[in-house]
């Protein structure tokens, strides 16, 4: 395998870096709980990780800070880095917190923008491009206000389970301090209530269909044992630790954490539920479901624009671009389906898509066995299509019980980068009659391989990039490589047959359909319904999916337009690429140049290429 680490500090640069990071992070190891009480957190294990492969000593105390202050505010994702400082704690969601992590947005930010950027060498002005970027528009997206009336995408239930299964359980200690998470959620669950509350005074409430799936939700799981929820069954109940606990260690501590979930984090469940039906599903939304039936929120859409698109598009060009895709597709699914399925036109090819059971699962066994076949069918192949190659592996998994029937088909988990867990792909195996076989090879290329696997496990294993660029990045960026490789996966001769092949294209106007529908609930104030009507009308998605899809995009504004624009950048870029070397144009030199320097923004990707190019396009070492 390729050296995945091709531009390293000097043993000297290290060292310093380190020295500089421990020294800047033991001068705020202090750290307040809720509580009030004083909490001492050690240094960061991750502190020189932290400032990998930078060299300006302002812009390493700037990383330094923005790094320490993600990992605190996020001690989830502190856990699955192998940051376990704060194993006992929950993300903070008080409005006293949120404004302290705004007022520290905007220290941050100042102090990025007084970095000297005439004395940084290329690879440090790239990573203060980039931050800037991010900061930006974070403060950007204040005007949304989220926290006071989203309740969409996730929600405390799948959060707190998603805890149990990502927390460390090899000692008692791990245990204890997992159990210590937990008790910390019915502080979470009433912080969601009164931030909701907030939202109801200042008449910012989600979209009553949004709120009624989520008491659904509830209802699912408050009407099962406690013990049967997945954040009662972390891994230390699955199997008998290694090494051994003292004898009655672990029934004494699973003991201990399902008596606080029932006794709890159930009522506290109840009374989410209560409030959701009581108050918020009565002022909530009908008709106007997205930004556009909110007073105020056309600026919070362009700011959403940018954060997940990452250049300032306006709406109507969205919507027109995707306009003139779904066109596109629509030709090419008439095209395939009469060739595939003998169909005479678009919509006998979408019913015919739709409504034939032998184009269906028949259980969930066979999707979770066909999800396998396919994954292990790009595995063998990608040596041929990419030089960089991550050390991590993807592994198929099925989206839990509790989550399956109110989210989308499938979706990818990144590894933990300290290596103690693969990249996943979790796949619905709910109602598995109303999963078509025709999608899942372009699905499994998209959330696996040479899709999300691929290219954030490589950016996770960049040694010599800052840690912020390794673990994160623009949607863009990450979505548009997604899509990307559902057509470089035609190029690699993975489809199997001309149906699966109908599968891509579907998919490909699904993320088309996407920029219509975005734009057409949060700026041109579409209803539901409209949205649905188009999905169904131009895409082969079940109505099932397409009711999950809508929600989603109602609840999460702005992100799913980045899938499309994205995939249209590196397509630009390749041409651009391919024009500009003919002959000497090597695919697996062009994918390095593409995801050598992480997620990056679409502008740092468009200069990144333009210096390869001029470079002479050859392969990173």
């Amino acid at each position: 395998m390729p050296d995945p680490t091709p531009r390293r500090s000097s043993s000297r640069g290290r060292a310093l870096a380190t020295t500089a990071a421990l020294v800047l992070v033991a001068a705020a190891c202090r750290a307040a709980p809720r509580d009030g009480g004083a909490r001492v957190v050690p240094a960061s294990p991750l502190a020189a990780e932290a400032v990998a492969g930078v060299t300006d000593a302002a812009l390493q105390r700037v990383l330094l800070r923005h790094w320490e202050a993600l990992l605190r505010d996020e001690p989830g994702l502190a856990t699955t880095l192998g940051d376990h400082r704060y194993d006992d704690q929950l993300a903070a969601r008080d409005a006293a917190s949120i404004a302290r992590r705004e007022a520290e947005q905007d220290e941050l930010l100042a102090q990025a923008r007084q970095v000297p950027t005439e004395r940084l060498d290329e690879s440090d002005r790239e990573t203060l491009a980039l931050l800037l970027e991010e900061l930006t528009a974070e403060r950007e997206s204040r005007v949304c206000q989220f926290w006071r009336w989203s309740i969409g995408v996730s929600s405390l239930f799948a959060e707190l389970s998603d805890v149990a299964r990502i927390h460390p359980a090899a000692t008692p200690a791990d245990a204890a301090n997992l159990i210590r998470r937990m008790r910390l959620g019915r502080r979470a669950i009433a912080d969601a209530i009164d931030n909701l509350r907030l939202g109801l005074a200042a008449s910012q409430v989600a979209a009553a269909e949004t709120v009624r799936r989520a008491i659904a939700q509830l209802d699912d799981a408050l009407a099962k044992s406690p013990d049967s929820w997945d954040m009662a069954s972390p891994a230390w109940t699955m199997t008998e630790p290694t090494p051994p606990w003292p004898p009655g260690e672990r029934a004494r501590l699973t003991a201990e954490l399902r008596a606080v979930i029932a006794q709890e984090l159930t009522p506290a469940f109840r009374e989410l539920r209560a409030m959701l039906s009581e108050e918020l599903l009565p002022r909530a939304r009908a008709e106007r479901e997205g930004l556009a039936g909110l007073p105020g929120m056309e600026p919070c859409y362009r700011a959403r624009i940018l954060r997940h698109v990452g250049v300032a598009r306006s709406p109507e060009e969205l919507h027109r671009l995707g306009q003139e895709e779904i066109a596109r597709t629509d030709r090419e699914l008439a095209e395939l389906g009469a060739r595939a399925l003998g169909t005479a036109d678009l919509a006998a090819t979408l019913a015919r898509l739709r409504e034939d059971p032998a184009l269906y699962f028949t259980s969930g066994a066979e999707l979770v066995e066909a999800a396998t076949a396919a994954l292990a069918k790009a595995k063998a192949r990608i040596p041929q299509f990419f030089h960089l190659l991550p050390k991590a592996d993807c592994v198929v998994r099925e989206i839990p019980d509790h989550e399956a029937p109110f989210t989308t088909i499938a979706y990818y988990n990144q590894p933990n980068l300290d290596g103690s867990k693969p990249g996943e792909y979790f796949v619905n195996t709910y109602r598995p009659e109303t999963r078509p076989r025709y999608e899942l090879e372009a699905l499994t290329w998209h959330e696996a391989i040479p899709g999300h696997h691929l290219q954030i496990a490589i950016a996770q294993e960049r040694g010599a990039l800052p840690a912020f660029r390794r673990v994160g990045g623009s949607t863009a960026f990450v979505e548009g490589w997604a899509l990307y490789t559902e057509h470089l996966a035609e190029e690699m001769g993975l489809y199997s047959t001309d149906l699966d092949r109908l599968g891509r294209v579907s998919y490909d106007a699904w993320r088309a359909s996407r920029l219509v529908v975005d734009t057409g609930v949060h700026h041109l104030g579409w209803t539901r319904a409209q949205a649905e009507a188009y999905m169904k009308a131009h895409t082969a998605l079940t109505y099932g999916n397409i009711t999950n899809e809508v929600d989603r995009y109602l609840s999460w504004p702005g992100q799913a337009l980045a899938y499309k624009v994205g995939q249209l950048e590196l397509v630009r870029l390749r041409a651009k690429a391919e024009a500009a070397l003919g002959a000497r144009f090597d695919v697996r030199a062009f994918h390095d140049a593409v995801l050598g320097g992480g997620a990056v923004s679409l502008p740092v990707l468009a200069r990144r290429i333009d210096a390869w190019l001029d470079a002479g396009g050859a392969s990173a070492p």
